[in-house]
């Protein structure tokens, strides 16, 4: 059989910097993800989610109508199964962070850390009011030992509701209720969902599903959440701050050191440590000038909204990095790490450093971090990578940044809408109610190589903006984001809709707003409940106009976020392939679960999961649920020539008018 024609550097991605380390790989003959896919022809059986392999009676595969499982599982529960066994991981992966983070809590709460501190006690003091933990007369370390213990507690708990749940809208709590969707505890609803996929037990696929909506809003609900509210208390909620994103962030003279995957609390002190005078001047005396940190994937999220610290890029470029030849050392925690990196590295003098107790890659250096420890752990790390910068060789890092503005959580989007005083979301509802914003779209998720890097999450996102949706944006989607200009001040403002671009004026904000990392989708929520409760836009938040996407998403977190964010009330659209999708030709009974999964779960919780492979229609299906959304709240239709003449840049052309032309103008009076 003749061999598939790879893509060019140009096919595989719309970012310069990485068409450029994809044409250094080619000359180097060395192979990357984007090369791989090329190589590797995705099953259409698994990709239909149409294989079972939980028993050693198969694996079996089923590729004709009537086809089962040798045990008689059916089309159906072998592809409800799959699901949900993909949510779990995807709940397990994100919720483990949240234990990690509440574990560290309580460490610091008790001076049993290195380094670390509470950073935001105004935002711990706030959260324990959530659950009625004692606040006055109490020092934030008492407090903070309370809350840790809650937290701590929600992974274990048997019985009862996780305690976060009580933070959504109260109507959307009535829902969960009625529905049986309340988790009892996220580990009890993970290993649950794993028991029952094994043979012999659970195969009616809607009660299958119906789990997997509990899973789901364990970790959304439950660990995520718990993993953004600790990591905001000890590192600081994010706010507003300039940084870079691309290849371009390297430096030809400085120690460069790369961190990627997922958990702030070593990237965080591996920051800290950096700035320290000793470890400069360990720098300068190996011939650097200095450090130069970046972040890839989510840890780039982590710490540049906090510490403005450079992005290098997102998922797909963590290989794009090595190959510049300028990146001594690759420190890495968890999740979204390609095995792929040791082999890399071997080409050039790059170190892979691993540092998790639950990740090792054969053949990485392993650093074991101990928060215990902190402090003595990262200036070995930091050390190790110094001492590798004299055995660098030839490098090539591309002419490619863009400045960004970063940091855009819920309390700051309160806060700018009405500064200390009147800080509110008043504003933002009456921009949507007005039709200034038609309305809010989430744009989310990782990269895939099956698909062009960048293209699906820049290419929705301006078609939106030009419609006057505001977007919101985390994880790997953000940062494909910021490399185009979308996220600083009023760059991209002539490509924005009028009535949008009134409020970007206005409030001297980016059109899209970068919310933090992929386990901060739970912003997204905090948002979505501040709206409902500001009023005016319905009372739950299946009624808000809103849609969250993730056009290039490849892992099972996907999958738990987009389960959660339905059962939450929102439409979401997956781009790509679905993972559930039956047969190309619609064999009867072959998307019964593609089918519940929209239109069952819509009856259910007013929100539902599509998988839509084309832009366009992704586009188009966002923008009238967008407009049904409008009009079962009595808003007014979206109108854009009623925008776009006022505020800054109405007054400059009027400046430029002739005094009685410009009182014409203004003030009504006939122009003489």
């Amino acid at each position: 059989m003749a061999k598939r024609k790879r893509l060019t550097p140009e096919e595989h991605s719309i970012d310069p910097a990485a068409q450029q380390m994809l044409i250094r790989a080619d000359e180097l003959g060395i192979g990357t993800a984007f090369t791989r896919a090329d190589d590797m022809v995705a099953c259409n059986i698994g990709a239909a989610g149409l294989c079972c392999k939980i028993c050693s009676m198969g694996p079996c595969r089923l590729v004709k109508p009537g086809d089962t499982g040798v045990c008689g599982a059916t089309m159906d529960t072998i592809q409800a199964r799959n699901f949900i066994r993909a949510i779990s991981a995807g709940a397990a992966a994100h919720s483990d962070h949240g234990r990690d983070m509440a574990f560290t809590l309580k460490a610091v709460a008790n001076d049993q850390t290195e380094g670390y501190v509470i950073r935001d006690v105004a935002k711990l003091r706030v959260i324990a009011g959530h659950y009625d933990i004692p606040i006055k007369d109490r020092s934030p370390k008492e407090i903070a030992n309370d809350l840790a213990d809650l937290y701590i507690a929600q992974f274990g708990q048997q019985r009862g509701e996780v305690a976060l749940l009580k933070r959504a809208p109260e109507k959307r709590q009535q829902v969960w209720k009625d529905t049986g969707a309340i988790p009892r505890g996220i580990d009890r609803e993970v290993v649950e969902a794993l028991h029952r996929t094994h043979i012999g037990d659970d195969q009616d696929p809607v009660h299958i599903l119906q789990h997997a909506v509990r899973t789901s809003l364990a970790d959304g609900w439950g660990g995520s959440l718990i993993a953004t509210d600790v990591s905001d208390i000890l590192f600081g909620t994010p706010a507003p701050i300039l940084g870079q994103a691309n290849l371009g962030v390297l430096k030809e003279d400085m120690v460069n050191i790369v961190v990627h995957g997922h958990e702030p609390t070593l990237s965080s002190m591996i920051v800290a440590v950096s700035q320290m005078p000793e470890i400069i001047e360990y720098a300068k005396s190996k011939g650097a000038k200095g450090i130069n940190l970046s972040g890839i994937c989510c840890t780039a999220n982590e710490i540049l909204m906090r510490q403005g610290i450079p992005a290098a890029g997102n998922f797909l470029q963590q290989e794009l990095a090595i190959l510049t030849g300028a990146v001594e050392a690759m420190v890495v925690d968890v999740q979204c790490i390609m095995q792929a990196l040791v082999g890399l590295a071997d080409n050039f003098h790059t170190k892979i450093i691993t540092t998790s107790k639950k990740v090792k890659i054969k053949g990485a250096t392993h650093m074991e971090f101990d928060e215990h420890k902190a402090v003595t752990i990262a200036k070995d790390i930091l050390r190790f990578a110094i001492d590798n910068y004299e055995n660098r060789g030839e490098i090539q890092i591309p002419d490619e940044r863009a400045d960004l503005v970063p940091g855009f959580s819920h309390e700051y989007i309160n806060y700018m809408l009405g500064g200390s005083y009147r800080s509110s979301f008043r504003p933002l509802n009456d921009a949507v109610m007005s039709g200034r914003i038609r309305g809010i779209a989430a744009i989310v998720g990782c990269n895939n190589p099956r698909s062009q890097h960048d293209y699906l999450h820049t290419y929705v996102n301006k078609k939106l903006l030009e419609q006057d949706v505001l977007v919101v944006e985390t994880g790997c989607g953000a940062i494909a984001s910021a490399k185009l200009g979308y996220l600083l001040g009023d760059a991209g403002l002539d490509e924005v809709g009028p009535g949008l671009r009134e409020i970007c004026e206005t409030i001297g904000i980016p059109p899209v707003l970068h919310m933090g990392s992929c386990v901060d989708n739970t912003r997204i929520l905090t948002v979505l409940t501040q709206i409902v409760e500001e009023g005016g836009l319905g009372d739950d938040i299946d009624q808000i106009p809103a849609v969250g996407l993730a056009p290039e998403w490849m892992s099972e977190k996907a999958l738990s976020i987009g389960a959660y964010c339905m059962a939450s009330g929102a439409y979401v659209i997956f781009g790509g392939n679905s993972p559930i999708s039956g047969w190309p030709d619609k064999l009867p009974g072959s998307d019964i679960v593609s089918q519940y999964i929209s239109e069952g779960w819509e009856d259910l919780y007013g929100g539902k999961m599509e998988f839509i492979a084309d832009p366009d229609e992704m586009i188009r299906r966002t923008l009238e649920h967008i407009d049904k959304k409008r009009a079962a709240l009595g808003l007014p239709e979206y109108d854009p020539s009623k925008w776009g003449r006022s505020g800054d840049s109405r007054m400059i052309d009027l400046n430029e008018l002739p005094l009685a032309k410009r009182k014409a103008a203004l003030y009504g009076v006939p122009a003489k």
